[in-house]
């Protein structure tokens, strides 16, 4: 369960927000520019970083997706992750992730610094390094700080991300199961849900909120203080009760929900609609990691058609 679990799959776009933190990106930059410096990473921890020496670099484990080192300088310690195969548009995403979640001065994010690519290919995110503590923390605090992140990150631009993120919607998904493992019955009854769900929605007062997307119990964490950390999102704004949708995997309690429902009021029908958010991200692990996920995807599927009579 190391993996983005969205890694497949796409937000919709929208034009970059001015409120978000202009990062040292480059994005625009041609990779020839890149190949004059034999290790960008090192280069910004010795100017930007505000370092003169690099004392050690250990690897961190817990992804499978990148590779990740913490680096340790007399300026103190950054956390730097890597990709050989992949250019720099999934680390942009995931730098205007953290930074919007760092903006709204509520939930402790690793503050990102630096996105680029690398000389022979590939790319490298530089962001804060966090102590973790050692515990996933205060879940009555995870949820309210959780709530409170919800509560600040509205979006006037409307749903979606300023770039296409790694967490998409539920036809893509269905669509990628139809044409992964030609499951035409997954497909169809899922379509028939989507076509009918309308009324799970009723009395809803739905506003654009900067969720994190991804917020399995890998993802979760505590610093030294026992404050919470998130991190790793795949960040859009969107329905803020479908930061819920990883649940199954997250440990999230009658103490988290109290908490959160205290700063953002839970909405009529709330109940009906925890499952459907859950379908996705079932479904994106079907298609991610195969067979295993289906029954469960497959049965929320029939749930909602009888409960709608559709």
């Amino acid at each position: 369960m190391g993996a983005h679990v969205g890694l497949i799959s796409l937000t919709s776009c929208f034009s970059p927000l001015s409120r978000l933190p202009r990062l040292s990106s480059t994005k625009h930059k041609p990779f020839a520019m890149a190949a004059m410096n034999e290790d960008p990473v090192r280069q910004w921890i010795l100017s930007e970083g505000k370092a003169t020496k690099i004392t050690n670099i250990s690897p961190v484990g817990g992804g499978c997706i990148n590779l990740a080192n913490r680096y340790d300088t007399d300026a103190g310690s950054f956390f730097v992750k890597t990709n050989r195969s992949i250019g720099p548009s999934m680390f942009e995403g995931e730098a205007l992730g953290l930074g919007a979640m760092y903006e709204t001065g509520s939930i402790r994010v690793p503050k990102p610094f630096k996105v680029g690519p690398l000389p022979m290919g590939g790319s490298y995110i530089i962001m804060e390094f966090i102590e973790f503590g050692s515990s996933r923390g205060n879940q009555s605090v995870l949820g309210r700080k959780l709530a409170e992140m919800h509560k600040a990150g509205k979006s006037e631009k409307g749903f979606g991300f300023d770039v296409n993120n790694t967490i998409g919607r539920l036809g893509y998904q269905l669509k990628l199961a139809l044409d992964q493992y030609g499951d035409s019955t997954i497909y169809e009854k899922g379509q028939r849900l989507v076509k009918s769900m309308g009324p799970l929605f009723d009395n809803v007062v739905i506003e654009p909120c900067l969720l994190h997307g991804d917020l399995w119990s890998g993802n979760i964490s505590s610093d030294k203080n026992g404050e919470p950390v998130i991190l790793d999102p795949a960040c859009y704004y969107g329905h803020n009760e479908a930061e819920f949708g990883m649940s199954w995997c997250a440990g999230f309690g009658g103490a988290f929900y109290n908490a959160y429902f205290e700063v953002m009021p839970k909405q009529p029908g709330f109940e009906k609609r925890r499952d459907l958010y859950m379908l996705y991200h079932y479904l994106n692990h079907y298609n991610l990691f195969g067979s295993g996920y289906r029954s469960s995807a497959m049965s929320i599927i029939d749930d909602y058609l009888r409960m709608l009579n559709v």
